[in-house]
């Protein structure tokens, strides 16, 4: 039923974390992909010693993020994808459960999808996702930013294509609205799906990402629309309450 794709370099110190919900999951209807980019520390022999049933694991040199999830798409035999970076986690020992339950019980959906926490390394919980996973999603629904995380956005090999790797930061954001635009309904879970690692309110590529995701909202939704929800998108952040 399920292909769950972890892209990795060096990521010995986060990796655990997401070993141990993917094995731990009561529904095994999955195969897991780790596509390594060649890591120096521990991260390839920490997928071995996790020996998680039907496990495909390949460490090579690679082209970015996104050129490692591409070889992910090629390497995934299953009906739904999910990819799951080093350091996030499934909420519950039940969440792929609950995705299989929602596609079974809605005709194989083109995405199901569900809501996101942020968590501290250790688990803890810091608060919910700044944007709030809608219990109606549609193409149009990106408009207003990427209101599923992209950790959380379960779909179907279907409609998914391969991740355009001209954008460096912002490709997840591409990806997911192509995949709505060929997805005929989706399917909201109500409740947490995914503990989202914290990196801190800004990285090194934030305001990179934040233009390339501009080019890509200008192109599907049009410049002058995606310029003035801009303007609603700063109040949005001005009012944003920072995590604990």
């Amino acid at each position: 039923m399920f292909s769950i794709i972890t892209v990795t370099f060096n990521a010995a110190s986060t990796l655990p974390a997401t070993l141990k919900s993917v094995k731990e999951q009561t529904c095994t209807d999955f195969e897991y992909i780790v596509i390594d980019g060649k890591s120096s520390d521990s991260t390839v022999e920490l997928v071995r010693q996790a020996a998680i049933p039907h496990s495909k694991i390949v460490s090579e040199p690679d082209n970015g993020l996104y050129d490692a999830m591409n070889k992910g798409l090629g390497m995934a035999h299953g009906n739904y994808l999910i990819f799951l970076n080093a350091g996030d986690r499934f909420h519950s020992p039940d969440t792929l459960q609950q995705y299989h339950d929602a596609i079974m019980a809605n005709d194989y959906p083109g995405v199901v999808y569900g809501q996101t926490q942020i968590v501290d390394g250790e688990g803890r919980r810091l608060g919910d996702r700044h944007l709030r996973a809608p219990e109606k999603l549609t193409l149009k629904s990106f408009r207003n930013g990427m209101l599923v995380c992209h950790q959380a956005f379960c779909a179907n090999a279907k409609v998914v294509s391969t991740y355009d790797t001209s954008y460096r930061f912002s490709s997840d954001y591409d990806w997911c609205v192509r995949c709505l635009m060929h997805s005929r309904h989706n399917v909201y879970i109500d409740d947490i799906v995914i503990d989202y690692l914290s990196e801190g309110v800004t990285t090194a590529n934030h305001r990179a990402s934040l233009i390339e995701r501009f080019r890509i909202m200008s192109h599907y939704y049009g410049l002058v629309p995606t310029m003035i929800r801009h303007i609603g998108f700063l109040v949005r952040n001005i009012f944003r309450k920072p995590l604990k």
